[in-house]
């Protein structure tokens, strides 16, 4: 059985994310890590902060905090988040940790002896003020195209439209303020990723074929274009040093590896975290080196990820000329939207992911974001939507479902499972109804088909829903107390499967369900399907407890409070 390699795109340190960040990336992700555990796959689920870059010195600037004190207090921020929604990471890293400096300088020497790097002369724009070269975003300026004032150097967010710093009209410092601004030559190391388009061209036609349409349709567009060679350097005071050893001038002018090189290769570098902290029982390399035939990887990552994770880390890979694991499968989204517009962090557009957990627990957001993601195209997050889905699907459909067993059932037999009668023909066609649906569940979630799974693993709540309203128990009770009893411990035994088998969804309110039943041997991971037929997990006699409210109903109240703070369509 292979072991899984699982990464989702790393977030920015520059703030918290939003609910189009987390379904894009981190949620799908952590949902297939936690079913292949549940089916005793070996897996292993790396992330971490991405915090080089420009953004990380602007943002680190606008708090009045040195750049690594604001990186660490960002970093702890987010994880903090992400362990709110139940993320459960292997090991969410830093990519500006040790680790990653070390393997990143080791990719750049092998790149270097290989012919793949070369030292070129560019022109820059230089402040004397600030005594340096300014990166792009170092430099704001007014938009030549729409007259945004606060337009950054690579392009203006007012317009969105693509910018050199000698576009700008009366350009400054983002540093200073200074507007004595110079254009002077200087060097920076280039990735001659044109020398590698034929075997990246080799190495996508292999694989594209098992990837969604969306990853492969970019890939290859970016392969048809060609591929450009790239400054993989920029002057800036954080990041990862260029090694002295290979290219001594450079070092000491302050270069470092721009974030677009060293971002990709923390998903090794946070595998050496994690290893580093057991290093008697972990072994980082056994996972990315010399690893084709013991590991399948997948990564996921919303698609403009795509272009970094198909084409360019992997042509950076082969440059390398070493065995490092290159991924197996791309699982791409598109966009979630806010009423169709652009979530949005630097304009705070749209619910944060902060913002939701002071709303309402993970799992509401853990269901609505999965079973709307946006595979084959955007998908729209509205209040009115989520209100919809919150309350039919995880309210009606399954809190109801488990209260009112477990309700009526203390109520007319006590604290333990009713013994009752023997299955009937009711049982046994749910019994197949049930293994069908888990079948097409386990189809969807083996094909990374998230909509899909969901919808299933909706259709197995409503089996449950309409076995009880077909047996009608609170009618049966008046006559047949023992049929009573059977359809109640039938129905328990359902509300168990679905702890097991909703968990990778609804973590928490599956472990609810679960510890509602008193089972000292409860280890069960999945419900196989002969399981699922036969309904006979749970011993009559075994206590039991109803668990508080799973999911409360969302009112036309907290709809309009919802919209009232964060609007009913974007700004």
């Amino acid at each position: 059985m292979a072991r899984h390699l699982i990464t989702s795109a790393l977030p920015y340190i520059n703030g918290i994310k939003h609910l189009g960040n987390m379904v894009g990336s981190m949620l799908p992700a952590d949902v297939y890590s936690r079913y292949l555990r549940q089916r005793g796959h070996d897996v292993l689920y790396i992330c971490a902060t991405d915090e080089h870059g420009t953004p990380a010195e602007l943002a680190a600037k606008e708090r009045g905090l040195p750049v690594d004190e604001f990186c660490a207090q960002a970093h702890d921020a987010q994880k903090a988040v992400y362990d709110g929604f139940a993320l459960a990471f292997d090991y969410f890293g830093r990519s500006s940790s040790a680790e990653n400096r070390d393997i990143t300088q080791h990719f750049a020497r092998k790149l270097n002896e290989n012919g793949f790097i070369e030292e070129r002369a560019i022109r820059q724009v230089y402040s004397p003020a600030d005594g340096r070269f300014l990166p792009d975003r170092y430099v704001e300026g007014t938009c030549p195209h729409c007259g945004y004032d606060k337009a950054r150097g690579d392009q203006c967010e007012n317009c969105t439209r693509v910018l050199d710093p000698t576009d700008l009209i009366n350009p400054r410092s983002a540093i200073s303020g200074s507007t004595d601004l110079e254009v002077r030559e200087t060097k920076h190391l280039f990735l001659l990723q044109s020398k590698l388009q034929h075997e990246v061209e080799e190495w996508v036609a292999r694989h594209e074929q098992d990837w969604p349409q969306l990853a492969s349709s970019i890939a290859r567009k970016w392969l048809t274009e060609g591929l450009h060679d790239r400054a993989i350097t920029r002057d800036l005071d954080w990041g990862v040093p260029v090694p002295a050893d290979t290219w001594p001038e450079l070092a000491a002018e302050g270069k470092v590896f721009y974030v677009w090189f060293d971002a990709p290769i923390e998903y090794i570098g946070a595998t050496k975290e994690w290893a580093d902290q057991d290093p008697a029982n972990r072994d980082w390399k056994s996972w990315w080196y010399e690893a084709d035939d013991t590991v399948r990887y997948t990564q996921f990552m919303a698609k403009d990820n795509v272009p970094f994770h198909t084409v360019m880390f992997p042509a950076t890979e082969l440059g390398v000329r070493e065995p490092w694991k290159k991924v197996d499968y791309v699982k791409a989204f598109n966009w979630l939207t806010y009423y169709g517009g652009k979530f949005s962090t630097s304009q705070k557009r749209g619910v944060f992911t902060d913002q939701a957990l002071d709303i309402l627990p993970a799992d509401y957001w853990r269901y609505f974001l999965i079973a709307n993601a946006p595979e084959s195209d955007d998908s729209s997050f509205t209040w009115e939507h989520f209100t919809a889905t919150v309350n039919k699907d995880l309210a009606d459909t399954l809190g109801n479902f488990v209260n009112r067993v477990l309700s009526f059932s203390r109520k007319r037999f006590g604290d333990e499972v009713p013994a009752g009668g023997e299955p009937g023909e009711a049982e046994t066609r749910l019994g197949e109804e049930i293994a069908r649906l888990l079948a097409e569940y386990e189809t969807q979630m083996e094909a990374l088909q998230f909509r899909k799974a969901a919808s299933a693993l909706r259709a197995l709540w409503s089996a449950g829903n309409s076995y009880l309203e077909e047996k009608a128990p609170w009618l049966e009770i008046k006559t047949d107390k023992d049929a009573a009893a059977l359809t109640l411990r039938t129905a328990m035994n359902l509300i168990h499967l679905y702890a097991v088998v909703s968990e990778p969804f609804i973590p928490s309110s599956a472990a609810a369900m679960r510890a509602a039943f008193a089972l000292p041997d409860d280890t069960a991971t999945w419900t196989t399907q002969e399981e699922a037929k036969s309904l006979t997990t749970i011993p009559v006699g075994t206590p039991f407890t109803v668990p508080p409210v799973l999911f409360a109903k969302l009112t036309d109240e907290d709809l309009e409070t919802y919209k009232d703070r964060f609007g009913g369509r974007p700004a």
